[in-house]
């Protein structure tokens, strides 16, 4: 059996809101700025950085990209797989690492306390913002 590709799912609204860049005056606009940043990993993987799995570094990966709010709107493209919540994003993402295969790596970004231990507690890793938005 072929190895999976690993999965790496953002909180789009943690991340986009680390950094105060006015990001507020249009949330659409910010969740696709984040979503065309996050499709440069898709192919080479994260930046190597402290605390990272090693195999979220340097190698393919599937990025998930969760939305809500007034980023609903924010499309897919090829390297990342948006998903609009109907409802909690919290909650979205959650789903989506219980929904993963058994055995398939997952990693969550974002800075929610609550968040990362409800995927933690699913066998998903966690890292923070700055690994996918540096600045």
């Amino acid at each position: 059996m072929a190895a999976q590709v690993p999965l790496v799912i953002v909180d789009a609204a943690n991340v986009v809101g680390s950094v105060p860049d006015g990001w507020w005056r249009d949330r659409r606009a910010a969740a696709e700025r984040l979503r065309d940043r996050l499709a440069g990993y898709a192919w080479h993987g994260l930046p190597e950085r402290a605390g990272l799995p090693g195999w979220a570094v340097g190698a393919p990966l599937e990025l998930l990209l969760v939305v809500e709010g007034a980023a609903r709107e924010v499309a897919s493209v090829d390297a990342v797989r948006v998903v609009a919540a109907e409802g909690s994003g919290d909650d979205r993402i959650v789903a989506e690492a219980a929904a993963r295969a058994p055995g398939r790596p997952c990693l969550v970004v974002t800075a929610d306390r609550e968040l990362r231990g409800r995927v933690a507690a699913l066998g998903a890793e966690v890292t923070g913002p700055r690994t996918v938005r540096p600045d």
